[in-house]
């Protein structure tokens, strides 16, 4: 899974989608995922680094991820 080529994203985590000119901003953790999925990351390295470094249980965040992920297949994010 990875994001288009085409979509600019910045430090702060906005995200514009250039082919439908729809912009989009998300949190903290969604940015590290953006830039784990960015770096062509796995998703069971995406789950393991958020993990580590947040104080959240693996099943939840593979749940939440997996809705994240959705949301950014719907605004043709991801590839």
């Amino acid at each position: 899974m990875r994001i288009k080529k085409n979509i600019a994203t910045s430090e702060e985590g906005f995200l514009f989608n250039p082919g439908t000119g729809d912009s989009f901003s998300t949190n903290t953790i969604g940015n590290e995922i953006l830039e784990l999925l960015r770096n062509e990351k796995p998703l069971t390295v995406i789950i393991e680094v958020i993990c580590s470094k947040y104080d959240v249980e693996r099943d939840r965040f593979a749940k939440d991820l997996d809705d994240y992920l959705s949301l950014l297949k719907n605004y043709t994010i991801l590839e």
